[in-house]
């Protein structure tokens, strides 16, 4: 079985990764008419194109990572090089310290990093910026975020000897579960509660986008919630009451183009970062 997943991931074809992608997208927008956390007044195509927008810019900076990304993994795995090397270990395992370490490297800290050095939040203000946070939102990144995170999802290759395979999978999954955790679907809350121990849920995740602190600063994880359990940045504020955007900026323009690009280096706009 696992087998069979390692040799389908090493040779996966672009198309089948971009329609996980899209598949993940179209499923969770349909479930968010059937059950929407909130009923969001808003015109949802057009939130939409400017959300598509910034993941074409996302999908060319991480193509343009690509060949970097496999040939850092070509050579861990040629030299044994990394953490995954360092024990002789079944493939299962592997499979599950590969992914958790992927995503503390090349997910968790960056997202961590992003909070707490000012010019870098100023690029991820983009993605706070949405106040209709609806699972498009989730590759919603200014495209100087994009190489941030092509960065250290680079850096987290070279530090754990990922192979290709494993590479894609988290890749893959990364993709579906922030495009899952983004949604705006209502979840039992119980079932929210239990998931949270594991994975990042879409409640969960929904209050890292309040608009003012604490919230803001917590639920930094995108795959494993554990991360946020283990380094104290875990809050489990009720969703209800969450009011979505950032309150240093223009509500209103959350969905314009020029305004957004140029977050980062607007000056008038004020961050205690």
């Amino acid at each position: 079985m696992l087998e069979n997943l390692v040799h389908y991931f090493n040779h996966i074809p672009s198309l089948h990764r971009t329609l996980i992608l899209a598949g993940g997208i179209s499923f969770f927008w349909l479930l968010e008419g059937i059950i929407p956390l909130f009923r969001f007044r808003y015109n949802k195509w057009k939130h939409a194109l400017v959300n598509i927008f910034f993941t074409l810019t996302t999908a060319v900076v991480n193509f343009l990572f690509a060949v970097l990304i496999v040939k850092t993994s070509d050579w861990a795995t040629a030299h044994h090089f990394g953490i995954l090397y360092l024990a002789t270990m079944p493939l299962w395992l592997t499979l599950l310290l590969g992914l958790l370490l992927l995503d503390l490297i090349g997910a968790y800290w960056i997202h961590y990093i992003e909070h707490k050095i000012k010019w870098m939040w100023k690029f991820h203000m983009v993605h706070h910026a949405d106040t209709h946070v609806d699972t498009t939102t989730a590759n919603r990144h200014h495209p100087g975020e994009s190489v941030f995170r092509a960065v250290f999802t680079l850096l987290a290759v070279f530090v754990c000897g990922a192979p290709v395979w494993l590479v894609m999978v988290y890749q893959s999954m990364s993709a579906l579960l922030s495009q899952f955790n983004h949604a705006n679907i209502r979840f039992p809350r119980t079932l929210n509660r239990v998931l949270n121990w594991v994975i990042v849920s879409p409640d969960m995740h929904k209050v890292h986008h309040h608009y003012v602190r604490p919230q803001t600063d917590s639920n930094y994880g995108n795959i494993f919630s554990i991360w946020d359990h283990l380094f104290g940045t875990y809050n489990n504020t009720a969703v209800d009451g969450l009011h979505y955007g950032l309150d240093v900026l223009d509500e209103k323009r959350d969905e314009e183009l020029s305004y957004q690009m140029g977050l980062p280096f607007n000056q008038k706009i004020k961050t205690d970062y």
